[in-house]
Order: structure tokens, then sequence, then C-alpha cells
């Protein structure tokens, strides 16, 4: 006899569920799959199953200088953002680190 299911609608923004997407995929989950482990842990645990904090002054001061770059990044050209290999990007972090 097979389990009866509903239907779960959630908004997420586009571009978060494009990366979830591409991350699950690389582990063999669906996005749905990835939905109903969150929940069933949720149901075994009967928490969170994450830690949630609030994120300390530092912390948001961090979070917001990265949101800072990552806004000039998109508008700069796309290809400067994508390095080909790693040894490129280590020196890109490097040669902005200096400056």
């Amino acid at each position: 006899m097979a389990a009866q299911t509903s239907m779960l609608h959630i908004r997420v923004d586009d571009d978060i569920k494009e990366q979830a997407t591409v991350a699950l995929t690389a582990m063999g989950l669906s996005v749905s799959d990835a939905v109903r482990l969150f929940l069933r842990r949720v149901v075994i645990d009967q928490a969170f199953p994450l830690e949630l904090k609030v994120p300390n002054a530092q912390t948001q001061a961090a979070m917001e200088e990265s949101r800072a770059m990552m806004a000039s990044r998109r508008q700069a050209d796309a290809s400067q953002a994508r390095f080909a290999t790693a040894d490129e990007l280590f020196a890109d972090l490097e040669k902005n680190s200096r400056q």
C-alpha cells in the first residue's frame, strides 16, 4: 500500500534554486529529495536540523562586505569573476588581498 503524499509549494529565489539544484545533483539528490530529508530530520529529531545563530557584529560586517563584493563582481564583466584553474583563483586572491 502506497503512502499518501501531499504537494508542498515553496517560493525560492531563482538563483538559490539553481545553485542548490547543481549541488544536490552532484550528491545524487533532487531538490524534492533534499526537502523530504530535511523534513524527516525535523520529525526524527523534533528540532531544526541546522544550528541557528544570530551573527555577532563582526560576522554581520563580514557578511555585508561579502555582499558588496559580490554585487560589484556582478556589475563587472561576468567572465572576470570565473577562473579556469584553482591556481588562477589563488593568484587573484593574493593580488587583491595586497590592495
